[in-house]
């Protein structure tokens, strides 16, 4: 009797865990891929005329093209907290008058910060991260710390750990010193390299990410690759350097375009496309200031660093074969919608006590509905320079994203209206005092619900 009824519960253990098992096969897997320093005009599909990019373009024909998509700040190490965890870097304390970690920071993403990872890892999924971290380097705030299971890239941006005597402007160089830094090349949290061999990383993660999609096959997972390039210093690969009309910065974009390819081929190949949904954005705009080596914003003013459109206006294509109807969207969404579009995947609830500060783009990207209008809001570090609501957006402090000292104070405000003039040039404040209103009213609205975290960027 005593064994019929062992036997009976290991029967039944067995089944639920087949159930388990089913039912996360089911759940579709994620990928966000995440480029650095990508201009809005920098690929094919978004108006470039000299930098080939087939496989980008080949995805935004496949599944859905933003062109009104966002980045939550206007650098890295904020936008990287915002697509995250799904919240304005004000509130994470992941931004401030240093604007990014450095090498010496003491602060880091705080472990209190739910990320998309810690988010679904209870609901069975894998998750690697691949790439530029720049989200901390002490405990709590590593990747392995963040809800990863596995990593494998860079700690910070690659023109960090400079050796002594570098010629200042190297990282700007159309021909940067290969030993010019020390970054390390971390797996796990482990060095296994250093300083990293930038001329091999883009296909080196690109295998590893293919590797980590093959052997999670069989369940959910979350690929979170975010590419140290184009950001300065810039290498290429022997294949793809010296191919670019656009020089070394062409280079460097048209190997991630290949690596996107692989990603999209090996999804492709092992059966996993129609399950596994694909975006593709930056973490900021162009950085101007490099030059040749900064790409471009196309239409849209300023870059890197700045609130105007050029610094926070990115690249969006959201893939997913069967279930994304291709096309173009001029619905406005941002890089923190993703968290919470993966836990709508998931079947996940959203975290206990978090203000989320973005939407399920579920009902734009699956059933071709639109979003409901809110505003966004453009933080430079900790302050609030301007916002938008429906086409209209208004600046109350503007500064370059490099070389003006301080931030130009408008009042009244700033106002343009995106549709008509994305390059902001026709300030027409004057002519609608009641939008402007509007807009100011969301503002307060909006800062009075936001606790500033513990400034983490010392």
């Amino acid at each position: 009797m005593k064994t019929s009824i062992l036997l009976r519960a290991s029967l039944i253990s067995a089944s639920l865990a087949l159930c388990v098992t089913a039912h996360a096969a089911d759940r579709a897997n994620l990928v966000i891929i995440f480029a650095d320093d990508l201009g809005y005009g920098d690929l094919g599909c978004y108006g470039s005329p000299t930098i080939r990019t087939p496989h980008l373009d080949r995805m935004a024909a496949e599944g859905l093209r933003f062109t009104d998509f966002y980045s939550a700040a206007e650098v890295c190490t904020p936008s990287r907290a915002a697509i995250l965890t799904g919240r304005y870097p004000i509130r994470s304390g992941m931004c401030g008058n240093r604007r990014v970690l450095f090498p010496n920071s003491a602060g880091g993403l705080p472990p209190s910060e739910i990320t998309i990872a810690e988010a679904l890892k209870p609901h069975g999924y894998a998750t690697a991260h691949i790439g530029k971290w720049h989200l901390g380097i002490h405990p709590g705030g590593r990747p392995l710390d963040q809800g990863f299971e596995h990593s494998f890239g860079l700690p910070y941006s690659n023109d960090m750990d400079a050796r002594p005597g570098l010629p200042r402007g190297a990282s700007g160089s159309p021909d940067p010193p290969h030993d010019g830094w020390n970054v390390p090349l971390l797996r796990d949290g482990q060095v296994v390299e250093q300083p990293a061999d930038q001329t091999t990383l883009t296909r080196r993660y690109t295998e590893y990410a293919k590797q980590f999609i093959r052997e999670n096959k069989a369940g959910p997972f979350f690929l979170y690759f975010a590419h140290t390039f184009p950001h300065v210093p810039l290498f290429a690969s022997t294949a793809f350097k010296g191919q670019s009309r656009a020089g070394i910065y062409g280079d460097a974009v048209e190997e991630l375009d290949w690596s996107v390819g692989q990603i999209l081929d090996t999804l492709t190949k092992e059966g996993l496309a129609q399950r596994t949904l694909v975006f593709f954005t930056s973490d900021n705009g162009p950085w101007l200031i490099m030059g040749n080596q900064g790409g471009s914003a196309g239409l849209l003013r300023d870059g890197k660093g700045s609130t105007w459109e050029g610094g926070m206006r990115e690249p969006g294509i959201a893939w997913m074969p069967s279930r994304i109807r291709p096309g173009v969207t001029a619905e406005l969404a941002h890089a923190m919608d993703l968290l919470p579009t993966a836990l709508a995947l998931a079947g996940a609830p959203a975290p206990d006590r978090v203000t989320l500060d973005g939407t399920d783009l579920g009902p734009l990207l699956f059933e071709g509905r639109p979003l409901p209008q809110r505003p966004f809001f453009y933080y430079r570090g900790d302050q609030l320079f301007a916002a938008r609501l429906g086409q209209w957006k208004a600046h109350f402090k503007t500064q370059t994203g490099y070389g003006q000292p301080k931030a130009e104070v408008h009042e009244p405000p700033l106002l343009f209206h995106l549709g008509r003039d994305p390059s902001e040039k026709r300030d027409v404040a004057g002519d609608h005092p009641k939008v402007i209103a509007e807009i100011q009213e969301a503002v307060k609205i909006h800062q009075a619900g936001v606790v500033p975290g513990e400034p983490q960027l010392k």
